[in-house]
């Protein structure tokens, strides 16, 4: 909404479901195959855990992260790397520069003049399967081969968890296997992460740290302080969260991060699952400001489904 006109229309897909499959609310296409993306992280981060990775909680936060690259998100990967015997070369993900601008800034500041891997939003991720690789006594260099025992064994974790296959693979922008699955199995999925034993350890670390996760300025890590339980994105538009067995999944179809966030806060909102003061904290992050010279001219406002 611009100025009191309905400027343009954005559609997402949402479902929220309890960890029985019952669905609690729905709109668009729940169905609808698209890559999970980062949204799976937390489960990619149980299978490296499971194999070895020995990772405490503030670092279990990192493998399930997409974090902004902020000191904090690096020192904790750094330390992910060397604890194992391995530096940032071990890294199969691109270089690149951190995810927050900010963040950006502050390296440029400090002499970083290239990009890195380590600045990767996925490195956390990384770091957490190569110490899984080196306990159990998998090749390092083909750990992001699809046929690769540590991809193999998380495929079939996601799987179970979404009830959704995952197969075939596609290629992330960091270079690992990204998974298939929909809405609902992405809900069905964070709704087991909340209650399921397995998944304990990344559902607590991500609840416990969603600044290490996301950051303290994003919408998902902003979401995360207030929300009790893990909020994850993916790139694409995706986001998922989950509490007390219920979990939410969301795809923006144009693959926009904005609207999936209003779609999640929207159907968090419909269900009663936040505190008034929550909302007051939120409402930049629930219905984002649009922008004329600079003022606040409307927002994103969410019209769901019936």
């Amino acid at each position: 909404m611009r100025s009191g006109l309905s400027e343009a229309v954005h559609r997402a897909s949402a479902v929220a479901v309890d960890s029985s499959g019952r669905i609690l609310a729905t709109w668009g296409d729940p169905d609808r195959p698209f890559f999970y993306r980062s949204a799976i992280k937390p489960f990619q981060a149980t299978v490296g855990q499971e194999a070895g990775a020995g990772l405490a909680p503030e670092q279990m936060a990192l493998a399930c992260a997409s974090h902004s690259g902020f000191p904090v998100h690096l020192a904790l990967v750094t330390s992910m790397l060397t604890e194992a015997g391995l530096t940032t070369a071990a890294l199969g993900c691109p270089p690149t520069w951190p995810l927050a601008e900010s963040a950006r800034d502050l390296l440029l500041r400090r002499g970083h003049n290239a990009p890195s891997p380590l600045f990767h939003n996925c490195s956390g991720k990384h770091a957490g399967w190569l110490r899984a690789c080196c306990s159990s006594g998998w090749p390092l260099d083909t750990y992001l081969e699809p046929d690769h025992p540590l991809q193999v064994q998380i495929r079939v974790a996601v799987a179970e968890a979404s009830g959704v296959d995952p197969e075939p693979v596609g290629v992330d922008g960091c270079g690992a296997p990204t998974l298939r699955g929909s809405v609902r199995g992405l809900a069905q999925a964070f709704a087991r992460l909340t209650e399921d034993a397995r998944f304990a350890e990344a559902a607590t670390a991500m609840r416990r740290y969603p600044a290490l996760v996301a950051d303290n300025l994003r919408g998902d890590g902003r979401l995360g302080a207030w929300w009790g339980g893990p909020v994850k994105v993916g790139a694409e538009g995706v986001i998922a969260a989950g509490r007390h067995g219920i979990g939410i999944g969301v795809k923006s179809h144009e693959g926009s991060y904005s609207v999936a966030v209003t779609a999640l806060m929207e159907t968090i909102r419909r269900l009663e699952l936040l505190p008034r003061a929550a909302w007051d904290s939120l409402r930049d992050v629930a219905l984002p400001s649009v922008l004329g010279g600079g003022l606040s001219v409307g927002s994103l406002e969410p019209e769901p489904e019936r």
